[in-house]
């Protein structure tokens, strides 16, 4: 879908192009990415003349977990920060600081790995804080929320994308029907990072049961269990279970 070739080719652009295009649709999509605090919405929500709505796409923390590890040497710079950026008073599991004080390979991956398994702490914390905020929202936020699990678009793609469409009152098209189709109905799971292409329904679902340690796949459980307790994402009690891909490890959400 993207080719880095073709995209190489394109000249640098004056922002306020950017702007004249955007000003051609009646409604705009902005993509932001780990906004830690939703508080920080409330000024363009309460804002009078824009009509803004949220739209959360969650993942399974466990996938997120795997899919930064996988991206490890691309994200370190923005691991390190989240890292530093969380609560000094948050006790963190020794099993990890000690691997990695060890340079330990096998299990944790040195360094980068860690660095990617730790910042779940904070994006799972400020995630639970979103959450939460989601269901008991003030004023501004009710009727304007909503979150959306990969995992149900991947499974469910039409009636997600009607969902989601429906929510912020618009219709879907046959093409982007079939686009949807066609982007979770792929050949297979790209192993490689920022790859945007079709994919494997299953596959991406489960991939990580299979790349993470089970000692990762608690790691990130302990520092993820409120999320993933209000999104409908069963935590794994042994090796077996988390291998046993027969089970999905998904139920209902709160949400």
């Amino acid at each position: 879908m993207v080719d880095d070739r073709v995209c190489k080719k394109c000249p640098p652009q004056r922002l306020s192009r950017f702007q004249e295009e955007c000003h051609k649709y009646r409604t705009l999509v902005i993509k932001g990415v780990r906004v830690f605090d939703l508080a920080v919405l409330a000024p363009l929500m309460q804002d009078p003349t824009l009509d803004l709505k949220v739209i959360h796409l969650v993942r399974d923390p466990r996938a997120v977990a795997s899919s930064r590890i996988k991206s490890r040497h691309g994200l370190i710079r923005e691991s390190l920060q989240v890292v530093r950026s969380r609560d000094p008073r948050i006790h963190r599991m020794p099993f990890l600081d000690a691997g990695h004080k060890l340079g330990a390979k096998k299990e944790g991956g040195g360094g980068s790995d860690y660095h990617a398994l730790g910042a779940m702490e904070v994006i799972c914390s400020s995630m639970a804080k979103t959450l939460q905020t989601a269901l008991h929202p003030p004023d501004w936020l009710q009727g304007n929320y909503m979150a959306v699990r990969y995992e149900d678009l991947v499974v469910e793609p039409i009636k997600t994308l009607r969902q989601v469409y429906g929510f912020v009152n618009l219709a879907v098209s046959p093409e982007m029907e079939k686009f949807t189709l066609n982007m979770t109905s792929g050949p297979g799971y790209s192993s490689k990072p920022f790859v945007v292409s079709a994919r494997n329904a299953t596959q991406a679902l489960s991939a990580w049961r299979t790349a993470l340690s089970y000692q990762q796949i608690k790691q990130v459980e302990e520092y993820c269990h409120q999320p993933m307790a209000l999104l409908g994402y069963e935590r794994v009690d042994s090796p077996e279970e988390v291998r046993d891909l027969s089970r999905t490890l998904l139920r209902k959400p709160r949400l």
